[in-house]
């Protein structure tokens, strides 16, 4: 082996090594920064509170207790001891008049996030698939504001607001 392959041999080795540790210590910086912490965390809350939104307008006329029992599972805080309270009502009137709903988040986003205090806001417009007993199925367009607790369980919806359409020219 000349010298001058040994150097060379030695100086990629070099190079090699600062690499290596370059790479590492990027890694390692990026590993400890909050904002990704924090970025894992709204997208943790918005997937969530995406699919509870979906889940608290959709019910099978079918199997109402199913669908109702799905419901307190996807709230909790004011809203879960609302729907508990009327389950009873609920479950009369929804059967009574025998329609289904399957709702599908079409858009949202988080519009705060406390992460340490674990509670987020979010919008969302909802396609609500509707069908009655022997109906025909319509389709109608709903706009949310929620707003969502962490759980041991995930996160869940604590209040759902319906938001009004505004009219044109108004």
């Amino acid at each position: 082996m000349t010298t001058r392959t040994k150097v060379l041999s030695l100086l990629a080795v070099v190079v090699a090594v600062v690499f290596c540790a370059v790479s590492g210590w990027v890694y390692w910086q990026a590993h400890q920064d909050g904002s990704l912490r924090f970025a894992a965390s709204r997208d943790a809350a918005l997937a969530a509170g995406r699919e509870r939104v979906a889940e608290l307008n959709t019910l099978d006329v079918k199997d109402t207790d199913s669908g109702l029992a799905q419901w307190l599972d996807a709230s909790t805080g004011a809203l879960h001891d609302k729907l508990a309270a009327t389950r009873a009502t609920d479950r009369t009137t929804l059967t009574k008049a025998g329609t289904s709903a399957r709702g599908t988040v079409t858009d949202a986003a988080l519009t705060a996030l406390d992460d340490r205090a674990g509670t987020a806001a979010m919008i969302a417009t909802v396609q609500v698939a509707i069908t009655p007993r022997g109906g025909t199925a319509t389709t109608d367009r709903k706009r949310f504001t929620a707003t969502l607790a962490r759980t041991p369980d995930g996160w869940k919806v604590t209040a759902l607001s319906a938001v009004p359409v505004g009219k044109e020219g108004a």
